[in-house]
């Protein structure tokens, strides 16, 4: 910058006063007033987010840290927290179970999610888009919910508890079916994108060459996804030994370290061992994300310009078993689905099954009444609204800002951090660093606020990662181009990124909507009397007896959530005939 107002001085001094130079002048002082303005606004952005990145994800998890490493009058004692916890044999035990269900459930989802897909992407079979829907519809759902209906199913005054025969639902059983269900339409998704990225002149050349069907499904199709599957492996293990409500509702005595984490610090008040059990719980999330983000980096693109899409041929015998075979996942799917409505709508369950609606009478069953629904739209109202505006603009500023370089990185690597945290760690920090009197921001504590900002925090990952994947898309050329013309580049952000970008924006903020709805963990600390969740409500119901409006309450939150979804794709597809002509050309 200096530089180049030295040589325009330097101009300046050896010109002549003619109108031309003039001219030259204003028009070369202009240019360095715009430069310097957009690097102050970028660094006034990169500021801002830096400082709420620190104080909202840094802070809670360093006292956290510290939390772990003191005794209950605050006291600096190590590790004896440490050396405490690991010698009690039910801390081995909980983690046994913890990894026991997350191999268990990981492997069962990772079979039938990749099944599920490659009839989806690999077969000629009727109603795929139907198939797709259901398949993807358990996420939704607040993972409370299938737990609540296995108990209508397979309870011990269960409509098919005679299916288990003499085991219990209460336990791994019902841990491990809540859960398959739950983190199914995870997998599915990632490996629906995997599989449907396959270049066509593989299989015609293993077809030229008489390759057998299972052959190639070895040698072609697997390899090509395996990075997909390892990766929605480890998506589903994290996901698995980090949930707190499927285990909270139908887990019995069968603990696990997510449990074990709320009963150190609901139960006992212990929030010295609490730290201790959410830091021994961070570390295998933290492994297995690093283990994820390793796998992304070996992934190579398979499919470029001159690749043909794999469009698949008819065959009857392979494209009717893929239609049997989702439609017993789809048939699944919706029996728990299915009798989580109706366990709602059943007047006092198993005793009078007469069909009502006074579980949904909120107002007569709970203290709360309609509150916690209400505060649940809020919050995600406002989640989705707050945490879309800073996502993308953080996202727009780390990866198309001019300058800065080396902060913009340490920022990219901070905006990953929150996705290997689980909820209930998160909580438990924000719940060390705000509640505390000596901390300027102890305002926030127990506000509806509080909750938006912990679940913007919770979820900022993703929505940082769909934002920065669709301004990669972004031709370089709008850059240069804007860069020639000298347009300012928050013009360029206004008047050309913000409108290419609408549908990954919408999609940020549906996804946040949604999660923002559904969560139970990253809030189950931090509500007040005035801010209960709804999914906070329906465990609470639930514990107090009322299986069937907890039920109501979970249907309330799904169907909420399916609206949601439902207005994203109507939506979306407006702005693709308005805003996504130029990728078609």
């Amino acid at each position: 910058m200096n530089t180049l107002s030295t040589r325009i001085a330097n101009s300046n001094a050896a010109a002549t006063t003619t109108p031309t130079a003039r001219r030259l002048q204003q028009q070369a002082q202009s240019w360095v007033n715009r430069l310097s303005r957009d690097n102050l606004v970028l660094f006034a952005l990169l500021t801002g987010l830096a400082m709420l990145m620190i104080l909202f994800i840094l802070m809670p998890l360093w006292a956290m840290l510290s939390k772990s490493v003191q005794n209950t009058d605050g006291e600096f004692v190590g590790l004896a927290n440490f050396t405490h916890y690991f010698s009690s044999a039910s801390l081995w035990h909980s983690m046994g179970n913890t990894f026991t269900v997350g191999i268990l459930v990981t492997t069962m989802v990772g079979v039938l999610a990749f099944g599920y897909a490659f009839a989806l992407t690999r077969s000629c079979m009727p109603c795929k888009g139907l198939f797709h829907i259901l398949g993807t519809a358990p996420i939704l759902a607040p993972s409370l919910l299938p737990a609540i209906s296995l108990i209508f199913l397979f309870g011990n005054q269960g409509v098919a508890k005679d299916v288990l025969g003499d085991h219990s639902v209460y336990g791994m059983i019902g841990i491990s079916l809540g859960l398959i269900f739950w983190t199914f339409p995870h997998a599915l998704m990632i490996l629906t994108t995997s599989l449907r990225t396959s270049d066509a002149r593989l299989y015609e050349a293993a077809r030229v060459l008489k390759t057998s069907p299972l052959k190639t499904f070895f040698i072609v199709t697997l390899p090509a996804a395996k990075f997909g599957l390892i990766s929605a492996l480890i998506v589903v293990f994290t996901l698995v030994i980090t949930d707190f409500g499927v285990p909270k509702v139908i887990g019995g005595s069968y603990n696990v370290l997510a449990t074990d984490i709320f009963k150190q610090v609901v139960g006992q008040q212990n929030f010295a061992m609490g730290a201790v059990a959410s830091l021994i719980l961070l570390c295998p999330a933290i492994l297995a994300f690093t283990a994820n983000r390793w796998v992304q980096r070996k992934q190579q693109n398979l499919f470029d310009s001159h690749s043909v899409p794999y469009q698949p041929a008819p065959h009857p015998v392979r494209d009717g078993l893929c239609l049997l075979y989702c439609s017993v996942i789809a048939v699944a799917v919706l029996a728990v689905l299915g009798m989580a409505v109706y366990g709602s709508l059943v007047t006092f369950w198993p005793w009078n099954k007469a069909l009502t609606l006074n579980n949904y009478n909120f107002a007569e069953i709970s203290t709360y009444g309609w509150l916690p629904y209400m505060n649940s739209l809020t919050m995600a109202g406002w989640t989705a609204l707050i945490g879309t505006v800073v996502i993308f603009i953080g996202a727009y500023s780390m990866e198309k800002g001019r300058a800065f370089a080396p902060i913009r990185q340490v920022m990219q690597v901070i905006s990953v951090i929150p996705m290997a945290v689980p909820g209930m760690v998160l909580g438990l920090g924000y719940i060390f660093y705000f509640n505390d009197t000596n901390n300027p921001l102890n305002v926030l504590y127990g506000t509806m606020a509080f909750l938006v900002v912990n679940t913007v925090v919770h979820y900022y990952t993703v929505g940082h990662m769909t934002a920065l994947t669709a301004l990669k898309q972004l031709p370089a050329e709008i850059e240069a181009t804007a860069a020639a013309i000298k347009l300012p580049q928050y013009k360029l952000f206004v008047k050309v990124t913000v409108p290419v970008c609408l549908p990954a924006i919408l999609d940020i903020a549906t996804y946040l909507f949604v999660n923002a709805l559904t969560t139970t963990s990253a809030v189950i600390f931090l509500y007040s009397t005035d801010t209960i969740p709804a999914s906070v409500s329906v465990l609470n119901m639930d514990d107090a007896g009322q299986t069937g409006a907890a039920a109501a309450m979970a249907v309330m939150i799904m169907m909420s959530a399916a609206t949601a979804k439902i207005v994203q794709l109507t939506l979306g597809k407006l702005l693709e005939n308005r805003t996504q002509a130029w990728r078609k050309k």
